[in-house]
């Protein structure tokens, strides 16, 4: 986890940004990018700490942590592909402005390093200390699979880690950072409980879960499936004619009732499996961005009780 230095830890009022260094550092992105400015104007009258987390889970989750005394944004908007990311001028924008950034870390955003080049902004890796699985196959073969928000228990330790970097930014208010992160933290674990003890009830042919991304194997280890999947990271969004018939054989030879695949990517390659088997689609499973407000997943907590859900009616056939 990185660490606070100087004047930027020293309290929880917002340290006034170099305007030197925004400037140079927009006026950069400009000159090679023609996305537009998508940066929304700050409330002047909210003096509050802002903490900016690259995607739209990890700002959920913060905000719990944060409660009333930190501004939370993130920088990826609701149905953004978080792996190939490219900031636009806005973003760095804030970026600039902000008093902490958080980061999933385990290669996640490739694009992060260079985003915070030359930013004296800190910034705190929100996965450090979870026990990571490597991915098992394909060009990233040994690296860790950096979904690991996507099990309850390691987001528990995400909630640690966000409230041991509140604390430090906005020590006045350290005692309700803590207290906020049990309390979400016991609502991580009921949904935990809730979630492995629905799945375990899955016949052993329903065992498997099939998607487009490798994005389940945190929840597949702690639920006891299986994990098949068309590639391993979304930066590909591409599978191989080998792929595709080894997952369209282990379908067929396994009878799996029904495959899934991500809101952020295009399940044209899956339905290719389904038309190929006896397998129906179970839906769409949310993965590295929530929903609008008024959409299926709202919250981080949502997504969990949402995906659970939707696994457990494609492979028990209840969503038929």
């Amino acid at each position: 986890m990185s660490s606070f230095s100087g004047e930027g830890a020293r309290t929880g009022i917002r340290r006034a940004r170099s305007f030197a260094l925004a400037a140079t550092v927009l006026a950069a992105l400009v000159a090679c990018s023609s996305t537009p400015d998508a940066a929304a104007p700050a409330d002047p009258n909210d003096q509050r700490p802002v903490v900016l987390t690259t995607f739209t889970v990890l700002a959920d989750i913060a905000q719990n942590v944060a409660g009333e005394h930190l501004r939370v944004e993130s920088i990826t908007k609701v149905g953004a592909e978080i792996h190939g990311y490219q900031p636009t001028p806005g973003d760095i924008a804030k970026a600039a402005d902000a008093d902490l950034i958080l980061d999933n870390g385990l290669n996640l955003e490739a694009w992060f390093a260079q985003f915070v080049d030359g930013l004296e902004v800190p910034h705190v890796v929100v996965s450090e200390g979870v026990e990571t699985i490597n991915i098992a196959e394909d060009a990233y073969e040994g690296l860790p699979n950096p979904h690991a928000w996507m099990s309850p228990l390691n987001a528990q330790i995400y909630v640690d880690n966000m409230a041991a970097a509140f604390a430090e930014l906005d020590p006045d208010n350290a005692a309700d950072f803590a207290a906020n992160a049990e309390a979400y933290k016991i609502e991580l674990q009921t949904v935990n409980d809730e979630l492995t003890t629905e799945l375990a009830t899955l016949a052993p042919n329903q065992r498997a879960l099939i998607t487009c991304e490798g994005a389940f194997s945190y929840l597949a280890r702690d639920a006891g499936l299986s994990e098949h999947y068309l590639w391993a990271v979304n930066a590909e969004q591409q599978s191989t004619p080998r792929q595709v018939a080894a997952v369209i054989d282990f379908v067929r030879d396994n009878d799996v009732p029904a495959v899934f695949c991500e809101s952020t990517v295009s399940d044209r390659t899956m339905q290719q499996v389904v038309e190929a088997s006896d397998a129906t689609f179970g839906g769409t499973l949310y993965v590295d961005s929530l929903s609008a407000a008024d959409g299926p997943v709202p919250t981080y907590l949502e997504l969990l009780r949402h995906d659970a859900q939707l696994i457990i009616d494609g492979l028990t056939g209840a969503g038929s």
